[in-house]
């Protein structure tokens, strides 16, 4: 067998890990199996590495997360860049000079926690899940906003509005990322740095927003970024739990990252 071939159970095992981390972002792998129309016992086998779908049934899974079939059949970092604005010949000594896959011993891939102020709302606190993963030979990040904080600024909860998307640079000290929704018209920029200590889970930082100055609400405030790895069961209760919080349901360690009681500078 060719050096750069895959046996079959090599495959599985590659679509189970990157199908398990698409999964994740959502509340409950039954309501992933429900709307994809898959019986969950099957989407289980998927998920475990031990079976593989007919090629209508993964045409269907590559719909639904908005993939191709490349990053569930192959390592991420083994998928050629693709070309466009990011790559350009003009931008290449700029901005593309940092836009190659991050290592992942500077920032991991996988599931974060990340929480931060609301804009809207600056006595209250979002949590949500972003995953960081490799696609394009990028380094890129993805997630949804919870539907309860865009109803209540009156927004669509639907899925496909809610979903962010965007990619990831190392800078000298952490790394920065812009992130838009779903036709680019709102967009936010972010930076995080890691937290000194002997976690290595904790990235501290500060996100800001493509809009106007007012005084009713800050156009930036502070985050935290915590890699989550491969505790699934943490991973679910964050999916499940309260994605709007009071800054006395906060922990201490997240009230002094935070500094809710100082303005962002």
């Amino acid at each position: 067998m060719p050096e750069n071939c895959r046996s079959p159970a090599q495959l599985r095992s590659m679509f189970g890990q990157n199908l398990r981390m698409l999964t994740a972002l959502y509340p409950s792998v039954s309501e992933v199996s429900r709307q994809l129309g898959i019986n969950r016992t099957q989407f289980n086998r998927y998920l475990a590495g031990e079976s593989f779908p007919r090629p209508d049934v993964l045409a269907r899974i590559c719909a639904f997360f908005d993939v191709d079939a490349r990053i569930l059949l192959s390592p991420a970092d083994q998928i050629p860049k693709a070309g466009g604005v990011l790559n350009s010949a003009y931008l290449q000594d700029h901005i593309g000079k940092n836009l190659g896959a991050i290592p992942p011993e500077i920032f991991p891939r996988g599931i974060y926690r990340f929480l931060r102020q609301s804009f809207t709302h600056p006595a209250r606190f979002l949590v949500a899940l972003a995953l960081i993963f490799e696609r394009d030979g990028l380094t890129m990040v993805r997630g949804f906003e919870s539907k309860e904080a865009v109803r209540n600024n009156g927004q669509s909860v639907n899925a496909a509005d809610r979903e962010y998307r965007g990619f990831v640079m190392q800078q000298d000290d952490g790394v920065a990322f812009l992130a838009s929704r779903r036709s680019g018209n709102t967009s936010s920029f972010s930076f995080l740095t890691r937290v000194p200590s002997l976690s290595t889970r904790l990235w501290i930082g500060y996100v800001a927003r493509t809009l106007r100055e007012s005084d009713a609400s800050p156009r930036a405030v502070r985050m935290i970024f915590e890699h989550l790895g491969p505790d699934r069961s943490e991973i679910l209760r964050t999916a499940r739990g309260p994605s709007i919080m009071t800054e006395d349901a906060l922990s201490p360690a997240y009230r002094e990252l935070l500094r809710v009681s100082q303005p962002f500078q």
